[in-house]
């Protein structure tokens, strides 16, 4: 038995380290934050492991952001502020699809930032993937999520294949007692306040709006604009 074990155990364990040397976290060559006013924080992991915001950049790109990571990392402005009902959206272009990675990796937009940069922080996120899939998560300060491990929905784009180039537009809404995240102008997922708001949740919706990216990624940000009021998303 011991002689069957130790084989088997051996090849499982050469299976998982060439999977896991795959998605090792890069460091960015260029790294640290170059857009001015914008303030950024690696997730407590990536910390842990030695990673810091100078293990990513942000820098500018034309009238929009260039990203490139590094560990997980989550990047706002304190004058980016959005109260009440209203909309944040951007678009996020992927140029070269997996350029960075093994497989597929998030991006997104950031709202509700209470306490950002501190150990206590709170945010959610609503987060595209090149393969036609999202996440809804968040800090409160714990990580939380609100659809699992993500969905498919068709409105999310998908790369034609690694290297080629994917986009999408993503908005989240928060009007009344709803919050929602649209994908390239479809509604992908809705909550109830109740569901975001609270304990080991969000402090609240109003709050700083930014940027989220996954770790090994690279996108081009643009259009990055905050809308007062209720809009309708189809």
């Amino acid at each position: 038995m011991r002689r069957l074990i130790a084989p088997v155990l051996a090849l499982s364990l050469a299976a998982a380290i060439p999977a896991a040397a795959q998605d090792e976290v890069s460091r960015s060559a260029a790294g640290g934050i170059r857009a001015p006013g914008w303030m950024g924080r690696v997730d407590a992991n990536e910390a842990t492991a030695g990673m810091t915001v100078d293990s990513a950049s942000l820098m500018p790109h034309g009238a929009g952001l260039h990203v490139k990571t590094g560990p997980a990392i989550t990047y706002w402005s304190p004058a980016n502020e959005a109260t009440g009902d209203y909309t944040v959206r951007a678009t996020f272009t992927e140029e070269n699809y997996m350029a960075l990675n093994s497989h597929p990796h998030p991006y997104g937009i950031v709202i509700g930032g209470n306490r950002m940069g501190t150990d206590q922080q709170s945010y959610l996120y609503c987060a595209a993937y090149g393969n036609g899939r999202f996440i809804v998560r968040g800090f409160g300060p714990q990580p939380f999520q609100l659809n699992g491990r993500g969905a498919e929905h068709a409105a999310v784009n998908r790369a034609a294949g690694p290297g080629q180039p994917v986009t999408q537009e993503i908005a989240v809404s928060v009007r009344g007692s709803k919050i929602s995240c649209a994908i390239n102008g479809t509604e992908v997922a809705s909550y109830d306040r109740s569901d975001v708001v609270g304990f080991n949740r969000l402090t609240s919706t109003d709050g700083v709006y930014g940027l989220r990216f996954g770790h090994n990624t690279e996108a081009m940000v643009t259009g990055l604009t905050v809308t007062r009021g209720i809009r309708v998303i189809k």
